[in-house]
């Protein structure tokens, strides 16, 4: 049947109306969808150049610096001073540690004056992350005047240990860790939560949020631990933890079990000095273990059959080899709170190249600017510039190149994109190009 022509003429408004409705909603869609495009691509672009110069660890949260405010009569971190106290205002007492304290919380490391950057670095990251709520054990007077001095919150350990390294295993490393024992003891009873850290690890996210999901654990530990037993945020499936529990991170309630813990595992080492803290720790913690707390938490009863214990995901409080080696946080698309610099080779020096490589290293601006910088020589020799970049495919890698003036020849490189399986080989003869005559022109 056909359309007369009057029909198709009073149709024709409507129509119009319909289609003018369609383009303009392909107008303004299309329009929305650019301004999406382009908005992302904007913000990925700024993140991306301003991150690595503003962030002091890929992981730093939006943390609102002012939401963990100094408490009340103490300077800010990082404030200098302006005089020295006498030695006695540094003593361990309730006092001094009070100042300190925030909800109840306490974080504390300690260590002598050869792990200073590595003291100063655990600080940074905690109140980059907005905490203030911190203190360091000074061991020497060495350190504990140097830290003052740069507005770091310290106290005296009256250890009057060495200040120098005295290496992993040593009879004077495990006298720290007896000192470890004795602090824990000692600031328990003040009654405060105390999360207790090793200086050769470094806070990533804020952990006290996660501490606090577990209000009835005496004792949260860290562990040695490099078989996941959960894929989320939960606390590891203690059953299924074969690796020791590891010292270097542990929180502590000032419950009367745990207590009653620190005190046992203080006198066991003061016994025999043959023993090792954290081995010491773990046989005491196991000398009962189960059963579980509850059905939710995965709490699990230990030490006297009283004592609540929770053992930290080794997926987020990672050691060295679940954060450098497998990366374990990025396989369950999880955001790491703390690394801890164990199952590293070539002793503290392994460490500190650890802490680098991850750009998690605090390192003062001389570090990267001293005498002998050989971004001087690339700025007056193009040419050798041209040589080196030219060994790679486009695009180049950003490099940033500190030449140690002391020692010929110790050079520090660090590329500023990852490679591709081809390229492998111009990154081994890369080294090779670091010695190439910097005077005679391009020849």
């Amino acid at each position: 049947m056909g359309w007369s022509c009057e029909e198709v003429a009073n149709t024709k408004p409507l129509f119009l109306t319909i289609y003018g409705t369609v383009i303009i909603g392909v107008i303004l869609s299309s329009f929305y969808v650019f301004s999406a495009i382009y908005s992302t691509t904007a913000t990925n672009s700024v993140t991306q150049s301003t991150s690595w110069l503003s962030s002091p660890s890929p992981y730093t949260s939006n943390v609102d610096p002012h939401s963990h405010p100094t408490p009340k009569g103490q300077s800010p971190i990082w404030e200098v001073p302006s005089k020295m106290p006498p030695l006695k205002t540094f003593q361990l007492t309730k006092q001094l540690v009070h100042k300190r304290v925030k909800d109840n919380v306490i974080i504390v490391t300690f260590g002598n004056y050869a792990f200073m950057d590595f003291i100063l670095t655990w600080v940074k990251h905690l109140t980059d992350l907005g905490l203030s709520n911190l203190l360091v054990g000074a061991m020497d007077t060495k350190l504990l005047e140097a830290l003052y001095w740069k507005g770091v919150p310290v106290f005296d350990m009256g250890s009057h240990m060495s200040t120098i390294d005295v290496g992993w295993g040593s009879p004077t490393f495990h006298k720290m860790g007896r000192e470890k024992v004795i602090l824990i003891d000692s600031i328990l009873p003040f009654g405060y939560e105390l999360l207790m850290c090793d200086t050769d690890m470094v806070w990533l996210k804020n952990p006290l949020p996660y501490f606090a999901r577990y209000p009835g654990a005496d004792v949260l530990t860290s562990t040695d631990q490099v078989i996941p037993t959960v894929v989320d945020d939960r606390l590891d499936i203690w059953q299924q933890v074969s690796g020791a529990y590891n010292i270097g991170i542990f929180h502590w309630r000032p419950t009367d079990s745990a207590k009653k813990l620190v005190k046992e595992w203080k006198a066991m080492l003061l016994a025999d000095d043959k023993i090792w803290d954290q081995n010491g720790f773990n046989d005491l913690v196991h000398k009962q273990l189960g059963p579980v707390v509850d059905e939710e938490s995965g709490l699990v009863y230990a030490f006297d059959g009283n004592l609540k214990l929770g053992i930290l995901p080794a997926s987020i409080f990672c050691s060295g080899h679940t954060y450098f080696v497998q990366a374990m946080y990025q396989q369950f698309r999880l955001e790491p709170y703390a690394v801890h610099t164990t199952f590293q080779y070539a002793g503290t020096e392994g460490k500190r190249h650890r802490l680098r490589e991850a750009m998690v290293f605090y390192d003062p601006p001389e570090y990267y600017d001293s005498p002998g910088d050989r971004d001087g020589d690339f700025r007056a020799d193009p040419c050798w510039i041209r040589d080196i970049m030219g060994l790679f495919v486009s695009p180049s890698p950003m490099l940033f190149i500190h030449h140690n003036s002391i020692i010929q020849g110790d050079w520090n490189v660090v590329f500023g994109r990852g490679f591709n399986d081809w390229e492998l080989d111009q990154v081994m003869s890369f080294p090779s190009s670091l010695s190439y005559p910097l005077e005679g022109g391009c020849g």
